[in-house]
């Protein structure tokens, strides 16, 4: 038998459950699930030091377990003295199993570690289902060497799911796991 992630398994055998008691579904399929979870970085000194993009990109390639790819402009600028096609960031899509082990590390090992940490903030809905998170420095995971590092950079996080509102994509992340804020 084959290896299957923790939260793959429980949203197989409770979420889908609970998320169907909650809303009614008539069938499987209807029921919401994470899609995709985005991680990116934007790197604005990347214009004067190139070096800063590769640090990103195997930062990300770290933390996520996939290889990162840098993000290139996409128009001149020129009070930031930036060209089309430079790089200015870097980001990786997480997909399937790889996607559900980095919501677990996230959930289980990086947030706890933020100082001062009450939980998620609810209001990262994007009103089509989706959530952003913002992650203010990068050695909140585990896998990062807090002395290897140069700088403390942070970094987003998006959860892409097939929900139709955004109080079931709330149902959805709380189910699996994500600390959200009591008010």
């Amino acid at each position: 038998m084959s290896y299957i992630p923790r939260l793959k398994q429980e949203y197989k055998e409770r979420v889908i459950k609970a998320l169907t008691d909650e809303f009614g579904y008539k069938n499987v399929m209807q029921v919401p699930k994470l899609q995709k979870i985005v991680v990116s970085r934007g790197v604005g000194a990347a214009v004067s030091d190139k070096k800063l993009i590769d640090h990103a990109v195997d930062e990300l390639t770290n933390i996520t377990g996939q290889k990162a790819v840098a993000t290139l402009s996409k128009k001149d600028v020129a009070s930031f003295k930036l060209r089309k096609g430079m790089p200015i960031g870097a980001k990786v899509t997480l997909r399937g199993e790889r996607m559900y082990e980095f919501l677990d590390r996230l959930i289980t090992s990086a947030l706890p570690r933020v100082r001062d940490f009450q939980g998620v903030k609810a209001t990262g809905f994007d009103g089509r289902g989706n959530y952003n998170l913002g992650v203010t420095e990068q050695i909140i995971f585990p896998e990062i060497n807090i002395d290897r590092i140069n700088r403390i950079n942070g970094m987003d996080i998006t959860f892409v799911t097939s929900a139709e509102t955004d109080k079931e994509a709330k149902s959805l992340l709380t189910e699996l796991g994500v600390p959200f804020k009591k008010n």
